[in-house]
C-alpha cells in the first residue's frame, strides 16, 4: 500500500546496477521508503553512521568485503541494525553462515518486487515492535521516575505536616521547613526569615548550605535584597538568570524563588530558595513551596496560641493560688469564729436555763416570756456555729470509722431534741428496726446527720404538729431513714436546691426561719462521704420526707 508519509530509512549495498535499482527504485522508493545505495562495504560503513538506516540489505559479494565480512565489521562497530543478505541460488551455506553472524532475512537473486517488500516488511515490523517496547519501556521508565517524585513530594509534606502538629522547638521546626522547602524545589540552599513586628528588619531563623559568612547569622536581622519585596507585595517572587544581578542574592545563586508565610492576610514570615545553575523555578515547584509556607503558617499560628494558653494557665494558676489561699484565710476565720462563740454561747445558755430555773430568784410571766426568746435565739445561734464547725471537715472522709447501729443513733438524737419539739408543742416520735440496722461509718458525723434534719423539721413545723423518724432495711441491703414532719413544706421550684450551700428558700432579709443555709449541705455531704445518698419529698403546706441511705455493714465486719 502507497502512502504518502516518508518511511524508514534503508541501506543497501549493493555492486549490480540491476539488482540495486530493482531493490531501491522499483521495490522500495515508490513505498516512500528513503533509500540509500552503496556499492562497496567501505562506503556502507560510512554511511551507516552518517544516514542511520533502519535496515540494511547487503549483497554477499561485494568489491572490498563479502557481505559476511561486513556483518562481522558492523557488529564489532555496535551497530545493531537488522541485515537482509541476498545471494544466488546454491548459496544457501553462505547463507547460513550470515544467519549465524546476525543477518535477520535473505532475498535470492534472481527475485521480484514483491519478494523485496514481503522481506523488507517482515524486518521492519519486528523493528517496529521493538522500537514501540523500547519507547514504552522509556515511558514507563519516565512514568516511575515522575511517580517516585511525587512520592517523594509527598513523603516530604507529610514529614513536615507531622512536624508542624508534633514538634514544639520552633527552630527545630523551622530548620525542618527549611530542609524540605530544598527538598521539593531541588535547589542548592535556603533560608527562612521571621518579620519583626516593626515590619522592616527581617531575622534569620533558618538555613541550609549559606556561606559560614551568613550561617552564623542566625538570630540576627539580615536581608537579601529579594526577601523584602516579597514582604512588601505579599506575593510570591521568581527570578533567573541577568535580571537576578541587580539583587545581593544573585551572589548565592543564578535562579531564586520567594513565597511569604501569611497569617491572616499579613506576611509573617518568608522561605527562600536559591539554585547555583541559571534553571528557573517551575511553577509546580514554586507551588510545592508555597504548601510549605501554609504548614510555616500553621506552626507560627499554633506557636502564637500556645504561648497565649501558656499565658491562660499560669494566670489560671495565679487565680487557683490565690483562691486556696482565700479558701485556707476563710477556713481559718470561720474556725476561729466558732471557737471563740463557743464558750460565750454556752456561758449565756447556761445562765438563761438558771434564770429560767429559778435558780436566782422568782420571775414574773413576762420576764419568763423575755428568757424563753432569748433562749430560743441562743439555740439558734448555737446551730449556726455547729453548721460552720461541721463544714470545715465533712468533705473528708469519715475519720473515726465503726460499727454504728443507726436505730441507737435514731434514738438518741430524739432524745436529745424532745425537750426543744416539747417546747414548741411538737410530737416528736421515732420507729426503730425490730433487728440491727448497723452501717460502717463515724458515729459523730452520722449523729449530726439526725440532729440536722431533725432540726430542720423542728424549725418548719408549725405548732401542734408531728415529726416521725424511721429506721429500717431496704432491699439491697440498704439501711433507710426518714424523718417525716407536717411542717410547711418545700414548692417543687425550690426543692432541687435545698442541698446547696447557702441555699435559703426564702432568701429575703425579712425571712421567718433563721440560719446559714448550711445544715442541709452539711447532711449531703456526710451522707455521700458515707458512700449513700439523700434526697426529700415535699408539697407546699403538706410537710416533707426527708430520706437517706447508706450501705448496710455485713455481719461480723469491722472498720
Amino acid at each position: 500500500m502507497v502512502t504518502t508519509k516518508a518511511r524508514e530509512r534503508i541501506l543497501v549495498v549493493e555492486p549490480d546496477p540491476e539488482i540495486a535499482d530493482l531493490i531501491a527504485r522499483q521495490s522500495l522508493q515508490p513505498l516512500r521508503y528513503r533509500v540509500k545505495v552503496v556499492g562497496e562495504a567501505g562506503a556502507a560503513l560510512q554511511e551507516s553512521a552518517r544516514f542511520a538506516p533502519h535496515l540494511i540489505i547487503a549483497d554477499m559479494h561485494l568489491p572490498d568485503l563479502s557481505g559476511k565480512d561486513l556483518l562481522a565489521a558492523l557488529q564489532s562497530q555496535g551497530d545493531d541494525v537488522p541485515i537482509i543478505v541476498v545471494g544466488s541460488k546454491g548459496e544457501e551455506r553462505d547463507i547460513i553462515q550470515a544467519f549465524r553472524l546476525g543477518a535477520s532475512d535473505f532475498l535470492l537473486w534472481p527475485m521480484q518486487d514483491t519478494e523485496v517488500v514481503s522481506a523488507v516488511e517482515r524486518v521492519l515490523k519486528q523493528v517496529r515492535e521493538r522500537q514501540a517496547k523500547i519507547q514504552l519501556a522509556r515511558q514507563l521508565q519516565k512514568a516511575n521516575q515522575e511517580l517516585q517524585r511525587r512520592v517523594r513530594e509527598l513523603t516530604t509534606l507529610f514529614d513536615l505536616a507531622k512536624a508542624v502538629a508534633s514538634v514544639t522547638n520552633q527552630k527545630v521546626l523551622f530548620q525542618r521547613l527549611v530542609e524540605g522547602a530544598l527538598r521539593l524545589a531541588e535547589a542548592d540552599k535556603g533560608w527562612m526569615f521571621l518579620r519583626e513586628e516593626d515590619g522592616k528588619r527581617l531575622t534569620l531563623v533558618a538555613q541550609q548550605g549559606l556561606p559560614r559568612s551568613l550561617s552564623g547569622r542566625l538570630g540576627q536581622s539580615w536581608d537579601d535584597g529579594l526577601s523584602s519585596l516579597v514582604a512588601l507585595s505579599g506575593e510570591a517572587l521568581s527570578i533567573h538568570g541577568d535580571p537576578l544581578r541587580r539583587f545581593k542574592i544573585y551572589a548565592l545563586g543564578k535562579s531564586a524563588l520567594v513565597v511569604p508565610v501569611k497569617v491572616k492576610n499579613e506576611v509573617v514570615a518568608l522561605l527562600a530558595v536559591v539554585r547555583t545553575e541559571p534553571r528557573p523555578f517551575t511553577p509546580e515547584e514554586q507551588a510545592l513551596l508555597e504548601a510549605i509556607a501554609d504548614y510555616a503558617s500553621i506552626a507560627l499560628v499554633n506557636a502564637r496560641l500556645f504561648q497565649a494558653l501558656e499565658e491562660h494557665a499560669k494566670a489560671m494558676q495565679r487565680t487557683a493560688k490565690a483562691a486556696r489561699e482565700g479558701e485556707r484565710l476563710k477556713s481559718e476565720i470561720l474556725q476561729n469564729l466558732s471557737h471563740e462563740l463557743r464558750t460565750p454561747l454556752g456561758v449565756a445558755q447556761g445562765y438563761v436555763e438558771m434564770l429560767m430555773e429559778g435558780q436566782m430568784g422568782d420571775l414574773s410571766e413576762e420576764q419568763r416570756h423575755a428568757l424563753e426568746t432569748v433562749r430560743q435565739k441562743l439555740a439558734q445561734i448555737g446551730d449556726i456555729v455547729s453548721s460552720v464547725t461541721a463544714l470545715q471537715g465533712v468533705s473528708l472522709a469519715p475519720t473515726q470509722w465503726a460499727r454504728v447501729d443507726l436505730n441507737d443513733l435514731a434514738r438518741l438524737a430524739v432524745t436529745r431534741h424532745k425537750p426543744r419539739a416539747q417546747q414548741k408543742k411538737l410530737t416528736l416520735e421515732v420507729h426503730t428496726a425490730d433487728d440491727e440496722v448497723a452501717v460502717l461509718g463515724d458515729p459523730e458525723q452520722l449523729g449530726m446527720v439526725f440532729d440536722h434534719l431533725i432540726t430542720n423539721a423542728i424549725k418548719f413545723t408549725p405548732e401542734g404538729g408531728h415529726i416521725e423518724v424511721t429506721v429500717r432495711r431496704d432491699k439491697g441491703d440498704l439501711a433507710h431513714v426518714l424523718i417525716k414532719d407536717t411542717g410547711i413544706g418545700i414548692s417543687s421550684k425550690h426543692l432541687p436546691h435545698i442541698f446547696e450551700r447557702f441555699y435559703q428558700v426564702d432568701g429575703s432579709t425579712t425571712r421567718r426561719f433563721g440560719g446559714l443555709g448550711l445544715g442541709l449541705s452539711v447532711v449531703k455531704e456526710i451522707v455521700e462521704a458515707h458512700g449513700g445518698k439523700v434526697w426529700a419529698e415535699s408539697k407546699k403546706n403538706k410537710g416533707t420526707v426527708f430520706h437517706f441511705v447508706l450501705p448496710i455493714a455485713s455481719r461480723g465486719s469491722n472498720p
